[in-house]
């Protein structure tokens, strides 16, 4: 799925999501693509998380319960270097004015849910 780099890294991925059954599906879908996936239900848990790995994208929920993937974003790219990770929003919503939102925010490209593997390598591949 990710495209070779010079040190033969096949990516490392951060999912957030609220859902259970969407970072158990994703998991299933990358585990053999990708070097490294950690998955979380908790965006306030994201900060401790990207301290401690080096990720290629962040796949993030629109909306959760504690943090919305909005405001997390936000957060995010308001820290120096925040330019990195890529970050994939991921949500429901086909409204285009949150993806708007989202993209102004610093979101490097949107995934709609539902999602199959195929949407996953297309999204994921400019990344690695």
């Amino acid at each position: 799925m990710f495209a070779p780099n010079p040190m033969n890294e096949r990516g490392h991925v951060l999912v957030v999501d609220d859902k259970e059954d969407v970072l158990t599906a994703i998991r299933l879908l990358l585990k053999d693509d990708v070097d490294s996936l950690h998955t979380t239900k908790n965006p306030a848990t994201i900060p401790a998380l990207i301290g401690e790995n080096d990720y290629d994208v962040i796949l993030l929920d629109w909306q959760m319960p504690i943090m919305g993937g909005i405001d997390f974003l936000k957060a995010l790219r308001g820290y120096n270097g925040g330019d990195r990770p890529r970050i994939v929003y991921c949500t429901t919503e086909r409204d285009i004015g949150q993806i708007a939102m989202a993209r102004k925010a610093g979101a490097d490209d949107h995934m709609l849910k539902p999602f199959d593997q195929q949407m996953l390598e297309a999204k994921f591949q400019p990344f690695a």
